[in-house]
């Protein structure tokens, strides 16, 4: 599935969305550094070079698969997160190579003001038509997470393990419109 070599620009009432670019890296450096969003995600602070490895996977993925991820910005040109989706193949029990993995990472200012629902719901938007299942994978601590993937169409699948810690591994069936009901409407 080579058909993109860039992230299309996706907007929402609130939100910009749009490929990562090298001049993401402090502002993604900065929220990978603040422990209310780490701590749901691995538990670790990133370094500054590992959210530069981070920002040039995601530009490479768009290349390879024609989907990935996308940085979110509001009116006034703040960072609001990362979200998207990658082809992590992380070394997960089990295993979840098979579906692109849809994944959402919000600075820690921007959590609990429905940024996540609304860009993921554009996100999803333009993956439905793309793209037949996804999945994600959530700390099981992590409540808001869950509910929003429950929200979103994404049902648990199975627990599994990454990195030895527990996950919840959830996945979604495109919601694709039946052409025959499109006509006749």
């Amino acid at each position: 599935m080579r058909t993109l070599t860039s992230a299309p620009t996706l907007t929402t009432a609130r939100l910009t969305l749009t490929g990562h670019a090298a001049t993401d890296l402090e502002d993604c450096a900065a929220m990978w550094a603040d422990p209310r969003v780490y701590t749901m995600i691995g538990g670790q602070p990133r370094s500054r070079e590992d959210v530069w490895i981070r920002l040039l996977r995601a530009i490479g993925q768009w290349t390879l698969f024609g989907y990935g991820s996308w940085v979110a910005r509001d009116a006034a040109g703040r960072l609001i997160g990362e979200l998207g989706l990658m082809e992590a193949r992380r070394a997960i029990e089990p295993p979840i190579d098979a579906t692109p993995e849809v994944g959402w990472t919000l600075t820690g200012d921007a959590q609990g003001q429905g940024y996540a629902s609304e860009a993921l719901a554009a996100i999803l938007a333009w993956t439905d038509a793309r793209i037949p299942a996804t999945t994600c994978i959530i700390d099981p601590a992590n409540a808001p997470s869950i509910r929003l993937a429950e929200r979103l169409g994404y049902r648990l699948r199975t627990q599994g393990t990454y990195r030895d810690a527990p996950i919840l591994i959830f996945d979604r069936t495109a919601r694709r419109e039946d052409p025959a009901i499109s006509a006749a409407q």
